[in-house]
């Protein structure tokens, strides 16, 4: 393969790495710039040096937003205001002076499963990231579903009871505010002392951790019975918890019990990558968007 450059667009951070085709070299972050100006002359200067250092052929960009492969347009909104509603990609094919590809983070992360992480030997997958809300990507024949109006794999707009979501539900983050307004007393506390007071049988924490469980069982189980997919891969920080997918696994269980005629056990894992899940699967991205450069 090629070697590529690579950009992770964050709204605190943009990260930047050169591929060999198997690892990422010379990976660092600079601080996000204010402007549209500015975005551009960091992303070029770091352009310029990776020519130098490794020849590259093309650059893969992860982005926030509802990337239009189409119309390389970055709709919707995100922490980057300025990179949306215009033709950032020829902008940046013409700065750069290199082809360009840009795909949504989320969509990118499941790439880099599929290919060398967690979903690796499968032809289709969905990959969940759950963080401060739940989002993810599907993948099937290899390439990522991205639905009529750019919304595949936005699972936390699916509906996990008769009035909320499983963005509301089945995160961290909102199970944290549940539990400290049930609790206006007590000190802060964060997801993993959560987890662990619901392991020692405080009953709020264990009601709470127990709504995520099954938020995002139920989302899995429909997930499962509508796409059908080999594997279902969760992202984000609660990933790293031990204890997060068996307890999806248990409730899952109760589910098939209720509706005897589901044979089928969604297969869960964790992901692979973590940090340099975006910058690996714009790596992805760009082999399958420009096959004939790589």
């Amino acid at each position: 393969m090629q070697p590529l450059g690579l950009v992770d667009i964050g709204g605190t951070t943009i990260k930047f790495a050169i591929w060999d085709g198997q690892n990422l070299q010379a990976h660092h972050a600079v601080a996000t710039p204010k402007t549209l100006a500015e975005f551009f002359d960091l992303l070029t200067t770091e352009v310029e040096t990776m020519k130098a250092q490794a020849a590259i052929v093309g650059v893969g960009i992860s982005s926030p937003g509802a990337v239009d492969k189409r119309t390389g347009i970055v709709g919707g909104a995100s922490a980057v205001p300025y990179i949306h509603h215009f033709e950032i990609q020829q902008a940046l094919t013409e700065k750069f002076g290199l082809p360009v590809s840009m795909e949504n983070d989320a969509n990118c992360a499941a790439l880099a499963e599929l290919d060398s992480g967690a979903g690796i030997g499968t032809d289709s997958l969905a990959f969940l990231v759950v963080g401060t809300g739940v989002g993810g990507a599907l993948i099937v024949n290899h390439h990522i579903w991205h639905g009529a109006h750019l919304f595949g794999g936005e699972f936390g707009y699916i509906m996990a009871t008769a009035t909320n979501t499983v963005s509301e539900l089945g995160t961290v983050p909102n199970a944290l505010r549940r539990y400290q307004a049930a609790n206006p007393e007590a000190a802060p506390i964060d997801g993993k002392r959560l987890f662990e007071l619901a392991a020692a049988g405080e009953l709020t924490a264990a009601q709470e951790v127990q709504t995520i469980y099954r938020t995002l069982a139920t989302a899995i189980y429909n997930i499962q019975y509508s796409f059908d997919p080999e594997k279902i891969v969760i992202g984000g920080g609660v990933s790293n918890n031990p204890a997060l997918i068996p307890g999806i696994e248990a409730e899952i269980d109760k589910i098939r019990q209720q509706v005897k005629i589901a044979s089928i056990k969604p297969v869960i894992v964790p992901c692979v990558y973590t940090d340099e899940a975006n910058l690996r699967g714009a790596a992805v991205d760009f082999s399958q968007t420009y096959p004939e450069i790589v």
